[in-house]
């Protein structure tokens, strides 16, 4: 009792040093769902002629610091956003998809699949590959000629709530605090933001999105979200291996050795380079596999190798992404708040596509806070957003592929690709199957380590393939190493004492950057380490975990990755 009643004092203190500011909307989260929003509630309260205070917290240094993505974009809510976005010098505008091509692979193996066979949503006809992060800078540019302030460097760290419970707003974490919590000379407390609206907008697995889900019951009627690990390299190639605009998406091997499911990337951008990753399922049941190597091992494929014969890595990253579509998207508002992106989870898995989707719910979550703004409401419940969404052409897209996932998961690649197929062109023609396909925790189901057979990585040669640490150099990720430790545990013992017998601590090879070490055991004498500098705020961690121990929060604003060009 006494140590609750020290704990709230010492809240009560931190609160009353920090300082406020009010707006009118206030959105956790820098990518294109966020900037979207900031940008249509600008235009929308332009229409109305209405005055509207909008401010954009980013954790990333700067703005497209922490996206990653392929990307192969539909422009399709940016026309609607910004119908003149081309004219404008979007760096977007500068590679259009002019071939898209589907492998299947074997171990040396390769046979591309026939357009034919796919309904025509899955062409990438009218589309652009480039990176997320430059456009997401170019959108924050558009964003500020209207008059929303952005501020990069801050992570959102607490939800900040009213006496009736709605949601008030955010406060900042605090600036230099030690590792053990005491306050260095450069402390500063956090800053809360208060708003009429708050919009979340923090990505894949987002920190207060997830206690939102648990506060406000929002995941009550849906499916779980379950996710991928999508870890991606940039490479400048050879003149004459580049084709700008030629998209390649490739599946089976190496996954398949595992029985595992996800695919490889491999995209002809500007200025000879080519994008190119990996993406691994995160309900893989074998506690040996390290999707980082599975990476590593897809590049040895002939066909692979062949395009970067002669080329040279220039940059490195890995984000979890959302998977369930639309039988995972959560009830969307709540008191004062509504989540927005990938926070909810818009990904359209078989297109490979989640941007035009997340900007367009931030476009009708904009929409219907300035209208309730304009009625001189406040912080209740956006349900024009929720009902928008559900009557929208994102709604429609993710339920026409709703069983894609499910169905590639039950039967495997082979068999399961072919039934997806056949159920989205039904689904295309116009014939709704009459069920929907489940998803179950990617947590669940993993092995014990003594039953499924270990897959054997090649050392890195350091010319084609990599290790870790040198893939993290290339992400430029940075934290200060005095402050505390944002990988938290629900239970220190349980690395060691649960996870490190059954699963050999599989978290040693989820995670795509080396933070996760078991030392000692040699000894007998294991001991579980957590290397958080080294963090690319991925999340799989957060997700994988087969105990659940793991908990991810902010570091001080302005920590992790800083993709130049991702």
């Amino acid at each position: 009792m006494w140590r609750r009643r020290d704990e709230r004092a010492a809240r009560e203190r931190v609160m009353s040093e920090r300082e406020s500011m009010p707006y009118d909307v206030v959105i956790v989260g820098g990518g294109p769902a966020g900037l979207s929003a900031a940008i249509r509630l600008k235009q929308a309260a332009a229409e109305r002629e209405l005055e509207l205070s909008v401010c954009v917290l980013e954790k990333g240094s700067e703005i497209g610091a922490h996206i990653l993505s392929g990307a192969v974009i539909d422009p399709k809510s940016l026309d609607e956003l910004i119908p003149d976005w081309r004219e404008r010098g979007c760096p977007l505008a500068q590679t259009p998809v002019t071939d898209n091509q589907h492998w299947i692979i074997g171990r040396k193996s390769k046979f591309e699949v026939p357009h034919f066979l796919l309904p025509p949503f899955m062409n990438n006809k009218g589309t652009y590959t480039g990176s997320l992060g430059n456009l997401c800078r170019w959108l924050a540019e558009q964003a500020e000629s209207l008059g929303v302030e952005i501020f990069p460097g801050f992570a959102a760290a607490e939800i900040l709530y009213n006496e009736d419970g709605s949601v008030k707003g955010v406060a900042t974490g605090d600036l230099g605090v030690a590792r053990d919590g005491t306050r260095k000379p450069d402390y500063q407390p956090g800053l809360e933001l208060h708003a009429k609206y708050t919009f979340f907008a923090e990505g894949v697995r987002g920190h207060l999105s997830k206690q939102l889900q648990r506060q406000f019951h929002l995941r009550e009627n849906c499916d779980v979200q379950v996710y991928g690990i999508g870890i991606k390299e940039l490479w400048d190639i050879a003149p004459d291996k580049h084709f700008p605009g030629r998209v390649i998406h490739t599946q089976g091997w190496p996954l398949n050795e595992t029985n595992s499911n996800g695919g490889g990337f491999l995209y002809h951008q500007a200025n000879g380079q080519v994008a190119l990753g990996f993406v691994t399922w995160l309900n893989y049941t074998n506690p040996h596999l390290s999707p980082f190597h599975e990476m590593q091992r897809w590049k040895t494929h002939p066909a692979i190798a062949d395009i970067l014969k002669g080329g040279k890595r220039v940059s490195y990253g890995a984000r979890a992404i959302s998977d369930g579509g639309w039988q995972s998207v959560p009830k969307l508002c709540f008191p004062g708040g509504v989540l927005i992106g990938c926070s909810a989870g818009f990904l359209n898995v078989p297109r490979i596509k989640g941007t035009h989707t997340a900007m367009k719910s931030g476009m009708m979550a904009a929409e219907a806070a300035v209208e309730a703004i304009a009625r001189q409401r406040q912080n209740d419940e956006l349900t024009a957003y929720d009902a928008a969404y559900r009557t929208s052409w994102v709604e429609k897209e993710l339920r026409m592929v709703r069983n894609v996932v499910p169905l590639v998961k039950r039967f495997g690649d082979f068999i399961g690709a072919g039934l997806a197929a056949a159920a989205m062109w039904l689904e295309y023609l116009g014939v709704r199957l009459p069920f929907t396909l489940h998803h179950h925790p990617d947590h669940e189901g993993m092995w014990r380590k003594d039953l499924v057979k270990a897959p054997v990585y090649p050392k890195p040669d350091g010319v084609l393939t990599f290790d870790r640490l040198s893939s993290v150099f290339l992400s430029n990720t940075n934290h200060e190493e005095d402050q505390p430790v944002h990988l938290t545990l629900h239970d220190a013992s349980v690395p060691i004492r649960v996870n490190l017998p059954q699963y050999d601590e599989p978290a040693q090879r989820y995670c795509p950057a080396g933070v996760y070490e078991v030392v000692g055991e040699a000894e007998g004498n294991p001991r579980f380490v957590i290397n958080a500098q080294n963090c690319v705020h991925c999340k799989t961690c957060d997700i994988k975990d087969p105990s659940q121990n793991i908990n991810w929060v902010v570091p001080e604003g302005g920590g992790g990755p800083n993709y130049p060009n991702m």
